[in-house]
């Protein structure tokens, strides 16, 4: 089977393709160049900046496409819908960047509380600002997140080595999936919450997760955390609460608009910012090549994968 992929990968996950007996061809296309080879392989692998758009998906069908990779998680990339109506499978890799994302959302805690961005910038100024830099501690604080999936539950293991408390919420999940982990309703999270992590897809139709009137329920000093989904949590809402102090500091690695528009916020001095890099590991990126691989392959050899992302909509057609 011919397989095409779009954005970089370890040479390790191509090397695993063409050992299995695969034809790989590595090209990093641009839109057009894609949309008009696309027809000639019968699996695309992608990460984020390759878009699998409808006209790309169609260009495919009438060739051989028959299964499309995400080697990650987010398919914000993918038409899902185009790909469904196609008898297309589309597969991605959710465990592969877990502790990468866990890691990155308890690093941006600490250096909110710290601020250690900061302080480390004004070293480097040649100043020695001692006094402007008291932080708080996390050890014996509450630790809310909002969506106790793979990444969420990791999150919370390592926040309970720091003697958190913690608290989760999820719309979907009733039962707790680690012992000391606490299920709560979203209003009790945020009103007992000294941090509160996001880790939940967003859903354009439902809008923001986090809207105003979520933060009026927060406590004063709460310190908020988004490695999720850029639109989970309401912008100019935060920008208000930070200018208020309701909210003492953020930390956040995603955003409505990428690369982001809304400066005011990411130039906060109260705000840590990172470029959407919670997987950008080379742990988590050869773990998710390597289980996208494995996916595509199910498919290429008729077998059902684990990771099947549009499953139901493909059995709904």
């Amino acid at each position: 089977m011919k397989i095409l992929i779009t954005d970089k990968t370890e040479n390790a996950v191509i090397q695993q393709l063409k050992d299995a007996g695969h034809e790989v061809t590595f090209n990093e296309m641009d839109p057009a160049t894609l949309l008009k080879e696309i027809h000639h392989y019968d699996g695309l692998m992608v990460r984020s900046r390759t878009k699998a758009t409808a006209d790309v998906i169609n260009a495919g069908a009438k060739g051989s496409l028959k299964v499309i990779g995400r080697a990650g998680i987010g398919v914000d990339n993918i038409d899902l819908v185009t790909a469904s109506k196609n008898n297309i499978k589309v597969v991605n890799a959710p465990t592969g960047t877990t502790e990468s994302v866990a890691e990155l959302a308890f690093g941006l805690m600490l250096a909110a509380s710290r601020s250690i961005p900061q302080a480390d910038h004004s070293m480097k100024q040649g100043l020695w600002e001692k006094k402007a830099f008291k932080g708080v501690e996390l050890c014996g604080k509450t630790l809310g997140i909002i969506g106790i999936g793979r990444i969420g539950t990791e999150l919370g293991k390592r926040a309970l080595a720091f003697n958190m408390k913690v608290l989760a919420y999820d719309k979907y999940i009733t039962k707790s999936p680690a012992a000391k982990m606490t299920i709560v309703s979203l209003d009790q999270l945020l009103k007992e919450s000294d941090y509160i992590s996001l880790h939940i897809p967003f859903v354009k139709t439902e809008g923001a997760t986090i809207k105003e009137a979520d933060f009026e329920k927060m406590k004063n000093g709460v310190i908020l955390i988004n490695c999720a989904r850029g639109g989970t949590v309401d912008e100019q809402a935060l920008l208000k609460h930070l200018n208020g102090g309701k909210v003492l500091a953020a930390g956040l690695d995603v955003y409505a608009a990428e690369p982001p528009t809304f400066k005011e916020l990411v130039n906060h001095p109260k705000v840590v910012c990172t470029p959407h890099i919670g997987a950008s590991t080379k742990e988590g990126q050869l773990r998710a090549g390597k289980i996208c691989a494995e996916q595509m392959m199910l498919v290429l050899s008729g077998k059902t994968p684990e990771f099947w992302v549009n499953k139901k909509m493909m059995e709904g057609i």
